[in-house]
C-alpha cells in the first residue's frame, strides 16, 4: 500500500490531465510493487509557479513548469524493485502524458507496518486485520 504524493505546478494541467497522470503513476506501482489493485492511496497537490524548486544537483538536467515530484511512501520493497519504478515511471508517464523524463524527480521512503492507519484509530496492520 504504497502512499503516493504528487507535487505539481498549478495550472499547467486540467483535472482529466491530473487524473490520467494518477493513474499512470498507479499502474507503475501496481506492476512493479505488485501492490493489489484496491491499494491506492494518492495525494495531489498543485503549487503556485515558483513554489515547487528542483534543481538538477549539477546533473545537467533540463527541467520545465511541466515538473512533477513524487513522494512514494512504502514498505519493504528492493532496490531492484525501486529502480524498476523510477524507470517504469518515467517511461510510461512520458508515453501516457507527455511527460520529459527531465521533468520526473521521485522519492521512494520506507516505513513499516506500524507507521500505517488505514482508519477507524486502529492499526490494522498489527492488529491483524491486513
Amino acid at each position: 500500500m504504497p502512499l503516493v504524493r504528487i507535487d505539481v505546478v498549478e495550472g499547467r494541467r486540467t483535472p482529466e490531465q491530473l487524473r490520467r497522470l494518477a493513474d499512470a503513476v498507479q499502474d507503475v506501482v501496481l506492476d512493479v510493487f505488485a501492490a493489489p489493485p484496491g491499494d491506492r492511496y494518492q495525494v495531489i497537490t498543485e503549487h503556485r509557479p515558483g513554489q515547487l524548486i528542483c534543481e538538477d544537483t549539477g546533473l545537467g538536467i533540463e527541467r520545465t513548469d511541466d515538473l512533477v515530484v513524487l513522494q512514494v511512501f512504502q514498505q519493504g520493497r528492493s532496490e531492484e524493485q525501486k529502480r524498476a519504478l523510477y524507470a517504469g515511471l518515467a517511461s510510461h508517464l512520458q508515453e501516457v502524458t507527455g511527460l520529459s523524463p527531465g521533468d520526473l524527480v521521485v522519492s521512494v521512503a520506507t516505513n513499516t507496518r506500524e507507521d500505517w492507519s488505514f482508519g477507524l484509530g486502529r492499526a490494522q496492520f498489527l492488529d491483524g486485520d491486513l
